[in-house]
């Protein structure tokens, strides 16, 4: 998306919130306009405290759920800034202080009002992880070049002058030498500077965890729908050998893009329809025992303590807070047993994504 039609997009989010902005890279809100960002937390910085876990030898305590800010770049529906903001505090007086976003997400939307939602809470008090080299559906530049523009330009979206942890994006559409070669020597000489504290990349195949590894040092990654009640390969595959190098594990996408939902599923789901089929059959199963499958779905995955955070996104407050709740609260697992009984005939099964030769 072109700065232009980024603007557009920005300046028609704040217009239906009641806000008045001018945007370029950043929002700053009417003074006059009663609003989120100005009242105080319900638990000043948000002493709910969460259950943490260690991100591999980086030495970061992450919380074991943490706020995906995708939604606040529209990915999957229309929101509001009162949404958008609200869900930030939210996710903040529960405890989840730390946040991922992308200037993929939004086409830098994302970055922005994340940065808004976070202006007056100190930067001591939350984490930071953001991504660099996708920046639109067919659009991937992992050059050393686009390198430090895009930590510079995150930087000032976010408001920021530092990164806690900046993932090289979705590296499994490119060749992925060049993240070895590039990208990566790029992001080091970045670190040194302060801007960046640790590194690492994200993507969905587990070819491509052991293809980068096995020839250079990172500090982490994150790997999306595959520790789920229907899919582990992650950890079948890669986590342990992962965990040998002490390489901090990440994992987002709990519900696996609605599939683990009582959601409408998305025409855009990719997972076989022998998938689809058996998740609405486990959804089935969880209603009848009173339990939404999405409580199971976010349970089942913070419960593995080689995983130091699970990343979920929502722009509704209502959803952070429950998800909260379900994280301290205990796992069925009779029902559990019960629901993976049902995905065994496909479990395990997924689609491709980027090049064929990444999977």
């Amino acid at each position: 998306m072109g700065q232009l039609a980024f603007v557009g997009r920005m300046q028609n989010i704040l217009t239906k919130s009641g806000w008045l902005a001018a945007v370029d890279v950043g929002i700053k809100p009417s003074i006059s306009q009663p609003t989120l960002l100005n009242r105080p937390l319900k638990n000043p910085l948000a002493k709910n405290e969460m259950q943490t876990r260690t991100l591999g030898k980086t030495g970061l305590e992450l919380p074991i759920l943490a706020f995906g800010a995708s939604s606040l770049g529209q990915e999957f529906r229309s929101i509001t800034l009162e949404e958008a903001l609200g869900s930030v505090r939210a996710a903040i007086e529960c405890g989840m202080r730390l946040f991922d976003t992308s200037p993929f997400y939004g086409r830098g939307m994302s970055e922005v009002l994340l940065g808004v939602a976070l202006k007056n809470v100190p930067r001591e008090e939350y984490l930071l992880c953001t991504k660099l080299g996708r920046y639109d559906l067919p659009h991937f530049d992992f050059t050393a070049r686009r390198v430090a523009e895009s930590v510079d330009v995150s930087l000032h979206r976010l408001g920021t002058d530092h990164l806690d942890i900046v993932l090289c994006h979705d590296i499994e559409f490119v060749p992925m030498q060049q993240i070895v070669d590039e990208t990566l020597p790029s992001l080091r000489k970045i670190r040194q500077s302060g801007k960046v504290r640790f590194i690492g990349f994200s993507g969905y195949p587990q070819k491509i965890f052991r293809f980068i590894c096995e020839q250079t040092d990172i500090d982490c990654v994150l790997n999306y729908n595959q520790y789920t009640l229907q899919n582990t390969r992650f950890a079948d595959e890669t986590i342990p050998y992962l965990k040998a190098k002490g390489i901090g594990v990440m994992h987002a996408g709990p519900f696996s893009a609605r599939l683990l939902t009582d959601a409408t599923l998305p025409e855009w789901l990719k997972e076989p329809v022998e998938v689809m089929n058996a998740a609405r059959k486990a959804a089935e199963l969880c209603r009848s025992r009173g339990t939404p499958i999405a409580k199971l779905a976010l349970q089942f995955a913070l419960a593995n303590p080689d995983i130091a955070t699970t990343i979920a996104g929502s722009a509704n407050p209502a959803n952070i807070r429950n998800w909260a709740e379900w994280a301290a609260a205990p796992l069925d697992l009779e029902l559990l047993r019960d629901v993976q009984t049902i995905f065994a005939p496909v479990k395990n099964i997924g689609h491709t994504e980027g090049l064929p030769e990444n999977n």
